[in-house]
């Protein structure tokens, strides 16, 4: 069963068995949110990312100014992605 077909009983009894238990109040709100998560999800699947590298390569404190050539360098560090 994919997410697409999960009802709120379904959703309920994953829940639990995840030690989150839910009022039954809350079974259909939690179901169609997990539908819904699954439909973004599956559209990023879907998405060719080619030679895109790996986050850990990226430089957040280094970025291409306005100008065609104006490169600019944070000398201090401080503002590079902890990842």
């Amino acid at each position: 069963m994919s997410a697409d077909e999960l009802t709120p009983p379904e959703a309920a009894s994953w829940a639990a068995r995840a030690g989150l238990p839910l009022d039954e109040a809350r079974h259909a709100g939690v179901a169609a949110t997990a539908r819904h998560i699954h439909s973004i999800v599956s559209v990023l699947r879907e998405l060719d990312f080619g030679d895109t590298p790996p986050a850990f390569a990226y430089l957040a404190g280094r970025h291409v100014g306005h100008h065609a050539g104006d490169e600019k360098h944070a000398g201090d560090g401080k503002h590079d992605a902890a990842v």
